[in-house]
């Protein structure tokens, strides 16, 4: 499979789950997805941990900071957008009514980034690359396939979304109203409207993994200690479940239809 060199400015590039224990998660995820190869950075990182398919940077795995675990914000994935310049973007993105929860900063000669509380209440964050772009590999098995914004007011995040990174929007009505994301006319994303039969789901990104068999992938999750808050279930994209890890950190895989 061909490696990923870079992301268009709007793109989703990378994702990246911060959790209270690194080692766990990493067990865990390589008897779900299926990574067998990780690079783990010194203590000096955190001990930062990067699964690989062939050889291509696919996620990371970082130690959940000290100030969210005293705002009580539980193990979570995060989404990066790729972005040109994320200073001005987390400019546009407060001047569109977002609060900028981490100012932007240098990850080394990694990037630039940043992370926002969008107006409907999901974080998101901000990715300028300099030496790394991001995923080396997306959508193949292993790696991310999709990445949705869950969210009750999807009027606001249209408004957000469309106007911070460009964005434009194809609709579908069956068989539930699910908004997909366009940049330049290619998705990018979906999000689904949250309503009140789906019960308490606090805004967020989701973030999906592609797996050779999504029943398998949930079997595997249950015997490592995984929950399951969706059963295997078909969608015209294919057939996906949402679970959660040992730590609670909320994610969906998928076998897509058109693999």
């Amino acid at each position: 499979m061909p490696t990923i060199i870079d992301h268009a400015p709007g793109a989703p590039c990378w994702v990246e789950l911060s959790t209270t224990d690194v080692e766990s998660a990493t067990k865990f995820y390589g008897e779900v997805i299926g990574w067998t190869d990780f690079e783990v950075a010194g203590e000096d990182m955190g001990f930062y941990t990067i699964p690989k398919v062939d050889g291509a940077n696919v996620a990371g795995m970082a130690t959940q900071q000290d100030a969210e675990k005293q705002m009580g914000v539980p193990p979570h994935w995060n989404t990066y957008i790729s972005v040109t310049s994320a200073d001005e973007s987390a400019t546009k993105a407060k001047e569109l009514g977002a609060t900028v929860v981490v100012e932007p900063f240098d990850v080394m000669d990694l990037g630039r980034m940043a992370v926002l509380i969008d107006p409907a209440g999901a974080a998101i964050s901000l990715w300028e690359p300099k030496l790394s772009p991001g995923a080396g590999v997306m959508r193949e098995v292993g790696a991310v396939a999709w990445n949705e914004l869950d969210v009750q007011d999807a009027e606001s995040a249209k408004q957000f979304y469309t106007s911070l990174f460009g964005w434009s929007v194809n609709e579908h009505k069956e068989p539930v109203h699910y908004t997909e994301w366009l940049l330049d006319g290619q998705s990018v994303g979906g999000m689904l409207t949250i309503t009140p039969d789906m019960g308490e789901i606090p805004p967020n990104w989701q973030v999906f993994f592609e797996v050779p068999d999504t029943d398998d992938a949930v079997a595997t999750a249950k015997k490592a200690g995984g929950q399951v808050f969706v059963e295997p279930m078909d969608v015209p994209a294919g057939r996906f479940a949402v679970l959660a890890d040992p730590q609670g950190a909320v994610f969906s895989v998928i076998k897509s239809t058109e693999r």
